[in-house]
């Protein structure tokens, strides 16, 4: 295995828990006890990344500009890192987080989108950033068609590569098999960011980093979007088992969570039966909603209408697919007259 470098998504992708709201305070503090702990790659910022409180994508707590200076100023030894996605970040986004003291950026498009990112990823390593291409749902396309698309992001200018399992659903031998193909074929970096759908986010992370992989996610408390992420305090004694030397303080790591994280997740009692099928069938939650909908419509088992709805598209599935395989369902349950149980509806999820 060689050198691991965790990176520490809390104050990103965990923002989806807290409503986008970390206050800056809670950033430069977090960040400050991120660094003294021994994190090297610091993530902050909106979930869905530059630009996206302004676009209308969940009103944040303070401004990207707010949130990066905080982190710099109280992180100066780590690298500070932020998320772009093309149609809600722009080239000034990126100019501008660079001059506020930016070290690298991971700009996200669903696998098959990847081409609306050429022109981003060029442009912030003209700027000085280092890149990191986040293929979003990794999982849509197969090692093979993966890597040519992986292939084209590395000629780009791309310095990682990551696979991105975004339902929470891969198992480890998947992961292995991109991971270890995208490092053979192209030669570059490679990261890997996991979901927890189904109690494999650790695991992933570790049959990345076997697979060839340098760079892997985790959050505190392995707070963050549907069920989380790989738990960093797990991550790093999980590490430490295994003799690799991460250089991470292991009870500070812990001491951060509970005091900063733990309190923000009072609400969370484990996996919902939605988080548990949703990664089973690597069903997307920023769709849930419409799944709802429709199950409020034709009184469906959610459940059942994500799987049959993901058989046949993972990526984007769009509304009209969805209310169409849930009519298909409730005309074949009127058929059977299939007995029905109460079950809990969780609450609509517009996360990305």
């Amino acid at each position: 295995m060689q050198k691991v470098e965790l990176l520490e998504c809390t104050l990103r992708d965990g923002s989806y828990v807290v409503d986008f709201q970390f206050s800056v305070q809670e950033t430069a503090e977090l960040s400050a006890g991120l660094q003294q702990a021994g994190f090297r790659r610091i993530e902050v910022g909106h979930g869905l990344g530059l630009s996206a409180s302004t676009m209308g994508h969940g009103r944040a707590a303070a401004t990207d500009t707010e949130y990066l200076e905080a982190a710099r100023k109280a992180a100066a030894d780590s690298l500070i890192g932020m998320f772009f996605i093309p149609g809600i970040g722009n080239r000034n986004d990126i100019a501008e987080a660079k001059k506020r003291g930016l070290d690298f950026i991971r700009i996200g498009t669903n696998v098959s989108e990847a081409d609306t990112a050429e022109e981003y990823v060029k442009f912030a390593k003209d700027v000085g950033l280092e890149v990191s291409f986040n293929f979003m749902k990794s999982y849509s396309k197969s090692p093979e068609e993966f890597v040519k698309i992986a292939e084209k992001a590395k000629q780009w200018g791309a310095d990682v590569l990551t696979v991105v399992d975004s339902a929470g659903g891969m198992l480890p031998n998947e992961v292995t098999a991109y991971v270890n193909l995208v490092s053979e074929r192209t030669g570059a970096k490679v990261g890997f960011h996991g979901h927890n759908n189904l109690d494999l986010a650790v695991a992933n992370n570790i049959a990345a980093l076997e697979a060839g992989a340098s760079v892997v996610d985790c959050s505190l408390q392995g707070i963050g979007r549907s069920a989380g992420n790989a738990q960093t305090e797990t991550m790093v004694l999980v590490l430490e088992k295994m003799g690799v030397d991460t250089g991470i303080d292991a009870f500070l790591t812990m001491d951060l969570g509970e005091k900063y994280i733990k309190p923000k997740m009072h609400e969370y009692h484990g996996k919902t039966p939605i988080d548990v099928t949703s990664g089973y069938a690597l069903f997307h939650s920023s769709f849930l909603h419409e799944i709802l909908r429709a199950v409020e419509e034709f009184d469906v088992d959610p459940r059942e209408l994500i799987i049959e709805v993901s058989d046949r598209e993972k990526e984007n599935p769009r509304p009209a697919l969805i209310w169409e395989v849930a009519r298909k369902i409730a005309e074949r349950e009127r058929k059977v007259k299939r007995v029905r149980y109460p079950r809990a509806i969780p609450p609509q999820d517009t996360a990305t």
